[in-house]
């Protein structure tokens, strides 16, 4: 049986680090920009109700309007085609949404080209040095790409021919997706899909396998680095929408100092 109790004392002494792997979230949030006329996604905005004043004397609060994928957010099988008779937010167990973290880091690819595409040898290589990725893993994608977080033009980094950020292949996507019993993946970026994968042999590979197959995807995570390669917990917390294709979440990792 797990000693939960040793645990939560390992974490009020700090020897277990809660590591919040969660954007802030505020009007100035990047969002996914797709071209018209599609539909668009609501940038997040608050709506003051009282601030200790005559409108509520004693409390300040805010209704909120936002699109669910807005921020670092929960993508559910429900949100693509191929998921479309699986789980909305609200019917995804609660058991699947911990597990652990492996990370497979690809900073310096990333740094020297932005378009850059894990792929499937990049997996089996990381499995030969790492071991065999367990079964319930949420795969964290580290790019370094959240240092843009801040900055929509350079976060999209888009160009005459599209935003350029890094993702996967359709062959890893596929991979992830069919040959294993992870989770889902969370990456820094804003979506799970590199930026040009509106152009791959399977348009949107990650969205359209990873949650066909009834698996999940993290995006605009923080402080990847924070991470060992193995070893950490991750906990998503989306709220629990009735009908929902997704929601912002926040993200936290437990990690053993």
């Amino acid at each position: 049986m797990a000693d939960l109790s040793a645990l939560a004392k390992e974490i009020v002494a700090g020897s277990v680090e809660v590591v919040d792997l969660t954007a802030p979230l505020h009007e100035n949030t990047p969002i996914l920009m797709l071209p018209e006329p599609m539909g668009q996604t609501a940038r997040f905005k608050l709506e003051e109700i009282s601030n200790y004043d005559d409108r509520g004397p004693a409390w300040y609060w805010n209704n909120f309007h936002t699109g669910e994928h807005t921020g670092t957010h929960f993508d559910a099988p429900i949100h693509w085609v191929t998921g479309k008779n699986l789980d909305d937010v609200s019917q995804v167990p609660a058991q699947r949404l911990v597990g652990p973290a492996c990370v497979m880091d690809f900073t310096k690819e990333v740094e020297a080209n932005p378009d850059f595409l894990l792929d499937v040898p990049h997996i089996k290589a990381w499995e030969e040095k790492n071991g065999a990725i367990p079964k319930n893993a949420w795969i964290m994608f580290r790019t370094g790409w959240s240092k843009y977080g801040e900055d929509a033009v350079k976060y999209a980094n888009a160009d005459a021919n599209g935003p350029h950020t890094p993702g996967l292949t359709v062959a890893a996507a596929e991979h992830f997706a069919t040959k294993t019993e992870i989770l889902g993946m969370g990456v820094e970026t804003v979506g799970t899909d590199a930026g040009g994968a509106f152009g791959f042999s399977t348009p949107f590979p990650c969205h359209a396998l990873f949650l066909g197959n009834n698996k999940y995807g993290l995006t605009q995570l923080r402080n990847l680095d924070k991470l060992p390669t193995t070893g950490a917990i991750v906990i998503a917390a989306p709220l629990k929408i009735v009908k929902g294709s997704g929601s912002p979440c926040r993200v936290l990792a437990l990690v053993s100092k």
